[in-house]
């Protein structure tokens, strides 16, 4: 199986979600110039404070969030590719348009929603039941044909879920109550199909149908759709919106409460459109906000001045890691060919400082895998299988590694390794993203000890974008497919280290950066996904990690959340944490398996 063909759309989307969810800036709001983000940019250099009084609702009856809706909102559609909260692709999900299952950050789960049980009944057909209490909001039954309706949308039209159909031959209603999914016998992938029916917001045919009619299939008539009142299944409906804030109203018929026993607890929820980070840091530290999805520089700092403020986790890293911020070498250049010279540079970071100075001590102790150290992933490596060849901190016996191979140091100090001399190599990432900026200005100064010299350089994004993909770099800082979903870890190992259908350097890469290329791990990345036995996934990921730990392609400088989930209880109590039994994860009270959180909460 070759995984090439259409891989191009799904590694953009993965990593563009990184940027979106996770973050690349620590003091500013995410941006980026993918186009499907553009409503999360900071609306510019507007001096006004946002204006709530319009449509006004109970303080005790709302729940305020921020960190998700950076501009004005422009329209609601999920076709447009850049609808505003709640409709989001992939943050807010569950609201309004709900997906089939929840994914649960926590364990890696699939719970029931729409969707109450899925099954692999052969190699290829994976089949949904689906929840016959289900309704839309005006009433009308949830049923198969929405779900056939939704995913065949991707197939007809250019959407946010069209990748999907790589490896999907055929959607099926196999009965008003069920489906089945067939997967594309040349390219299939289990995993993304697994990804599909968590991050899918299915929409109604019976309202679809006919927007599409008038729009005579015209896709870019179909965008202009502002869909100010739409109908999901979700618990909440459009309430009221400006260009200062967005509020939802609970649906008080809402399916659901069979499901969870009850309705939220929230009657509102609103996101206040703050101009930057500071007015919403400001706002949450006052109480005015319950929920914020935005980094805060030195989080602890708000409760120790006694602001009633909570994360997670109640002592350090705080958050749940859910992406990897790495640097990848050039694999073509001198000295950083070798690698137990990239083993060294490895070995002289000192991830402890990185994670103190450059993202608040958000980041645990470094465990060098391709999983993030949660139970969610770590399940899929023999832990004690790859422990001996695990880096740590430790400069001396990077030093020694580097004397062991002949690389011997002149007189300024750097050394040299075969008639090279082991730099100046550049290491790069976009200027402004402070927190990327001051890890490698760590990682410069760690590698002049062992005798390396590498120096910073931080262009413009459009700039290291070019650079990244074309290969026209040394070193150079990305996220590897960051986030919660099925296919973790495989689509980080994948866009680390596959190489079939990745360009030469000077053309442009999506995935493989620094072009790394061994034949048996590509028949490993290949092979994972056609799976079903846990056993045999576990040693193939197990094989894989020790590959990558030999041949080192990157370097994780941190472990970062994937969404900043940071609660204000002046109003809103009993929001989850660590250790408290309710298996709720932390992903903002609304997206995923985190929706259950607003059936817990209360004032």
């Amino acid at each position: 199986m070759k995984l090439t063909k259409g891989i191009k759309s799904t590694l953009i989307l993965l990593m563009t979600s990184a940027f979106i969810l996770g973050g690349c800036q620590s003091v500013a709001p995410p941006s980026t110039s993918d186009p499907q983000v553009t409503q999360n940019v900071p609306p510019g250099d507007k001096e006004t404070e946002p204006q709530t009084d319009a449509k006004a609702t109970p303080r005790n009856e709302t729940l305020y969030i921020n960190g998700l809706q950076w501009g004005a909102p422009t329209n609601f559609n999920l076709l447009s590719g850049n609808p505003a909260f709640p409709i989001n692709y992939g943050n807010s999900r569950e609201l309004v348009y709900e997906t089939l299952f929840m994914i649960n950050q926590l364990n890696g789960d699939l719970e029931p929603l729409l969707g109450t049980k899925y099954e692999w009944t052969d190699e290829k057909t994976l089949q949904i039941d689906l929840n016959t209490d289900a309704k839309w909001s005006d009433g009308t039954p949830f049923t198969s044909e929405d779900v056939v309706y939704t995913y065949e949308l991707g197939k007809k039209y250019d959407i946010n879920w069209s990748n999907f159909w790589t490896y999907i031959s055929e959607v099926k209603a196999a009965s008003p109550e069920s489906v089945t999914i067939t997967l594309n016998p040349d390219n299939p992938n289990k995993l993304a199909v697994l990804d599909s029916i968590e991050m899918i917001p299915m929409l109604p045919k019976h309202i679809w149908d006919e927007i599409e009619k008038k729009a005579n299939g015209d896709l870019s008539t179909i965008r202009k759709e502002v869909n100010d009142a739409p109908v999901g299944t979700g618990p909440y409906k459009m309430y009221f919106y400006n260009d200062q804030k967005i509020t939802i109203v609970r649906d008080d018929n809402y399916w659901g409460q069979k499901l969870f026993g009850k309705l939220p607890a929230p009657k509102y929820i609103t996101h206040v459109i703050y101009k930057d980070n500071a007015a919403g840091d400001l706002a949450f530290k006052s109480g005015q906000v319950d929920v914020s999805q935005q980094f805060i520089p030195q989080v602890m700092n708000m409760w120790k001045d006694g602001a009633p403020v909570k994360t997670f986790l109640k002592d350090a890293p705080y958050y749940v890691p859910g992406s990897m911020p790495s640097i990848f070498f050039n694999l073509t250049k001198e000295g950083l060919d070798n690698a137990d010279v990239r083993r060294a540079i490895a070995m002289a970071i000192d991830y402890n400082k990185i994670s103190e100075l450059a993202i608040s001590g958000y980041s645990a102790t470094m465990e060098p895998s391709l999983t993030l150290n949660t139970a969610a992933e770590s399940k899929y490596v023999d832990q004690d299988a790859i422990k001996s060849l695990q880096w740590t901190t430790d400069v001396d016996a990077a030093n020694k590694l580097l004397d062991s191979i002949g690389a011997k140091k002149g007189k300024d100090g750097i050394r040299v390794l075969n008639g090279q001399r082991l730099g100046p190599y550049e290491i790069e990432c976009p200027y402004g993203w402070s927190d990327w900026n001051a890890a490698l200005e760590i990682v410069a100064q760690n590698s002049k000890a062992i005798g390396i010299e590498i120096r910073t350089k931080f262009p413009e994004a459009p700039v290291w974008t070019n650079d990244l993909q074309t290969g026209k770099f040394d070193i150079i800082m990305n996220t590897p497919a960051g986030g919660v979903s099925p296919s973790q870890p495989w689509s980080r190992a994948m866009t680390i280290m596959y190489s079939e259908g990745v360009a030469p350097m000077g053309e442009m890469a999506f995935w493989n950066w620094g072009r790394y290329k061994n034949e048996r791990a590509d028949e490993i990345i290949e092979k994972i996904p056609t799976l079903s036995d846990e056993a045999e996934i576990k040693a193939l990921y197990t094989e894989l990690t020790e590959i990558w730990l030999k041949d080192i392609p990157s370097i994780p400088l941190m472990y970062r959340p994937w969404v900043f989930h940071t609660v204000n209880e002046s109003v809103w109590k009993g929001f989850p944490a660590e250790g408290d039994g309710s298996n709720i994860p932390p992903q903002i009270v609304m997206d995923g398996a985190g929706i259950r959180a607003l059936y817990e909460i209360h004032n």
